[in-house]
Parts: structure tokens; sequence; C-alpha cells
């Protein structure tokens, strides 16, 4: 990487010796986020140049499980087909919930009134699903089946206050490669509109004119210094900064709790972020992470019951791995356990890294074995099996179906600990920008010719207690393609 330019610091357009590449549109990074710019701004009518740091298409979007969360307007055609009316507004509130304090409402609302029309343009882009329906909770199940449980939606808090519906929408792909599918599709058709892509090229520095706009880009190829111009815009789809960890620990010191490395497709190292920072964007909750436990499946163990290394329960088991997780790293200690008995135990998966940390034929023989205080599991388990006997749950208002008394001897304890236990996350905050992708200052107002869509923004998911899987690649999708008419409109202007 030249020395002479740096993510962090623009390059002023009286600086540029000549232009290599010019076009409407520039996008950075050719993930699930570029591909939806590009599509979109190409089918407008702008001329669009895409750069991308690998070798190909795919970035961390291609990694992941594929699903894509959707619903309202009375659901989709999954929804429909499984008999699933998703009204919209119960799809918008609890995706408010999900966004958090800070929910973007302008931003939900026309996610949740677009949802069902951006289905229908996945499908026109190639993308396969079929109308099946999986119960449960399965996580990436890998069979070519549809749709799924994908969050916290029978959950409490959230059931409370939106009307349960499965909506995580996964590819027809078998094993875990509904990204991959979802990508190929989305290559197939950036390809198909002619866009100019130039793989085994870093973005190395944002150009800016005389007035502070934003006109193009410092890029790097073959060890090569180049120009390039944007008459539009240029659309930051670089991903977070999952692997830059001098970010990780000035902005997301969670992630000192954490032992494994971040979910990357090996390139999110916060540049697209630094680039947008570097002519006045505003970054914004920067500390939220996606961060989950994969303590089912076996969805079994849903019906256990989580303690921290007090001996006390903290979370409702039946949310989703990722809100499980969070409230798991905002306990003070570092030791958590789930405790099963005989009837609902199976042996963790794998990739978990979950341990049997101890088996016994009384509560009080787990408690003496793990070093407890005498008496704090065990009436934790009395209080959680009297209640669980009728079907309830006082404390933490776990939905029936998860519940029953663990009352079946032999009993154990799996250990969920920290730096220990598989917790794998990625980064959600990023540049803020209105949904049309427009970049903006702490004042709120917008960079001329800057847009940022994907990780490389702060979207939808915007707080890990409240994310669902599919969440972000239906943000990336749906909000880089408002991003790519944005930029498109510009260059015609």
């Amino acid at each position: 990487m030249s020395e002479s330019y740096s993510p962090s610091r623009p390059c002023p357009v009286k600086n540029v010796p000549q232009w290599d590449f010019e076009a409407d549109v520039l996008v950075v990074g050719f993930g699930a986020a570029g591909a939806s710019a590009a599509i979109d701004a190409a089918e407008t009518g702008a001329s669009v140049t895409l750069f991308e740091v690998a070798s190909g298409s795919g970035g961390t979007s291609a990694m992941a499980g594929g699903d894509i969360y959707l619903g309202g307007n009375g659901g989709t055609s999954a929804q429909r087909a499984n008999g699933f009316e998703d009204d919209t507004e119960d799809f918008f509130r609890y995706m408010m919930m999900a966004g958090g304090p800070d929910a973007d409402e302008e931003r939900v609302r026309l996610y949740a009134e677009g949802a069902l029309d951006h289905h229908e343009w996945l499908k026109k882009q190639g993308v396969p699903y079929r109308d099946t329906y999986i119960p449960g909770k399965p996580v990436m199940p890998g069979t070519g089946d549809c749709l799924i449980l994908s969050g916290s939606e029978f959950a409490w808090p959230f059931k409370d206050e939106a009307k349960p519906c499965p909506r995580g929408h996964l590819p027809e792909a078998t094993g875990e490669t509904g990204g991959f599918f979802l990508l190929d599709a989305l290559t197939k058709r950036v390809n198909s509109l002619g866009v100019d892509v130039q793989f085994d090229t870093r973005a190395l520095a944002l150009i800016t004119d005389e007035s502070g706009h934003v006109c193009g880009l410092v890029i790097e190829a073959n060890r090569e210094t180049r120009f390039a111009r944007a008459r539009g815009g240029v659309i930051l789809c670089a991903g977070g900064f999952a692997l830059n960890e001098e970010m990780l620990r000035q902005y997301a010191p969670i992630r000192k709790r954490l032992a494994d490395d971040g979910l990357s497709g090996g390139y999110d190292d916060g540049s697209g972020i630094r680039m947008g920072m570097s002519v006045g964007g505003a970054a914004i909750h920067m500390d939220e992470l996606f961060l989950t436990l994969p303590f089912y499946p076996p969805e079994s163990h849903v019906k256990g019951m989580l303690i921290n290394d007090k001996g006390s329960r903290f979370i409702n088991e039946d949310a989703y791995g990722g809100r499980v997780a969070h409230f798991i790293a905002s306990q003070i200690g570092e030791k958590f356990y789930l405790l099963v008995d005989d009837e609902i135990f199976e042996q963790p998966s794998e990739y978990s890294k979950i341990e049997i940390a101890s088996v016994g034929e009384t509560w009080e023989e787990i408690e003496a074995d793990l070093g407890f205080t005498r008496g704090t599991l065990v009436s934790s388990v009395e209080v959680y099996n009297r209640h669980a006997a009728d079907g309830e749950d006082p404390l933490f208002n776990k939905d029936a179906n998860w519940i029953k008394p663990l009352d079946t001897p032999p009993f154990a304890a799996l250990a969920c600990h920290l730096k220990e236990a598989y917790y794998p996350f990625f980064t959600l905050g990023g540049l803020s920008v209105r949904p049309t992708g427009e970049v903006l200052t702490t004042d709120g107002v917008p960079i001329p010719g800057l847009y940022a869509a994907g990780r490389t923004a702060c979207g939808l998911p915007r707080w890990g207690k409240g994310y669902s899987s599919g969440m972000s690649l239906g943000d990336c999708t749906f909000f880089g393609r408002m991003a790519g008419v944005a930029a498109s409109k510009r260059a015609n202007n």
C-alpha cells in the first residue's frame, strides 16, 4: 500500500495527475451491499465501476447463511404458503424494538413497507427460493428450505409488542452455502449489466474538490497508484471493522472479553469507515457488535437454564442466541453454565466449543462440583422447576413451549464461558447515513458525493441485543439499492 495515501486523509483534487477511470458511480466493495448498489445504479442508466480488493466477489456476505429478514404487507409467498399472515405494523414494531433505543424510524418504516417488493426483486436477480418452512429453532439448516424463525419474535418482550411471525428467508441451497448462492446470483446480474469490475484493487483514499465534495477515489492495483473520477458519487460498501484490533479496542471494548476473531471474508479492516470519517462523516454506534453463542442446536437445550458464576439466572433462554450472548457479556464474571437434565441433553455441536463441566445425580452435586456457594445454584433451580411444573416463568417470561422442569437425572452443567466457548462477532457501528446512503456529518449535513451501505454504514441492525439473523443482509441489499439510485441521480443533475 502506498505510504502517500491513507483512508484517514482525503486527497485534494489538485493533486490528481490524471484520471485513470471515470464513471457516474464508483462502488467500493463487491459484497451484497456493493453488488446491490451497482445493480440499481446501472439499471437507472448510470455507468458504474466497482472496485474490489479481493480476487472475486462475495466478501463477508458470501460467508453468511444467506437468510434475509423479510415480511410485512400480509406476508411473503413463503409466509403465506405456511399459514402466516405478517402485518406491516407488526413487522415495523418488531424492527423498531430490534433496533434498540436509537432505532432509525424512517429507515425501519421504509424497510417494513418495502420488504415484500424487495423479496420479489431478489427473485428477479436470480436468487432461488422455495416456499417451504422449517419449524423450531434451526440455525443455517442447509436443507434448501426457505422460511425459518431467525430472531426473538416469539420471545419476551418482543412478542408482547408485535404479533410473532418467522421472517428469516434462506435461498434454496444445501449445506451452509446460502450466502454464496445469494452473491452468485447478484454477481451474475452485475456482470450482465455491463458494470466495470476491477478486482485486486484497493481503495486508498477519497478525493475531494475545492468545495469539499467527494469526487473520486485513489486506488492501488498491480502496485500502481491510480485515480478514479465519480461524476455522481462514491458508494462505500467496504464492510465493517471486525478485523481491525486497534479500532475494536478504541470503539468496542467488549471485544476484549471474546477469544475468537471477528466474522469476516478477510477484509473488514474499517477502511471504508475511516475514509468516510476523513471527510467529516460521523461514525455512530461503534461499540455495537453482532455477538452470538450457539448454545442451540440442539434446540432441546433452549429448555435448559442459563446461570452466571453466582448461580443466578439472567435471561429468558428462548431469546435469539445473539440476544442471549449479549446478556452474558453484560454480566460480571467469565463463567456461565447451561443447566440441563437427561431428558433434554444432547451433545453440544462441535463448533460451539461448549464442554460438559459437571455431571451429577443431584443439583447439590453439581453445585458442589462447580464450587458455587452452598444453596445458590440449588435454589435457582428449585424456583425455576416449581414454576416450570405449571408451564410458567414469572421471572423472565420464557415461552411455555420451551419450559420444562429440570428434574430427570442425571443432570449436567455445560460450560458457556467467555474466552472458551465460541462467541463469533462482527461490527454493527458505522457511518451515519440517510436511507439514501448519503453520509452525514456530526451536524446531520450530507457530504455531497459520498454514500455508504452495508456494514460500512450504521443501518437497520444497530443494537446487538435486538439483532435477528437476516437483518444485516436485508439492510445491505435493500439500502445498497437505494444508495445506487441516489448516486446515479446525482450524476444526472
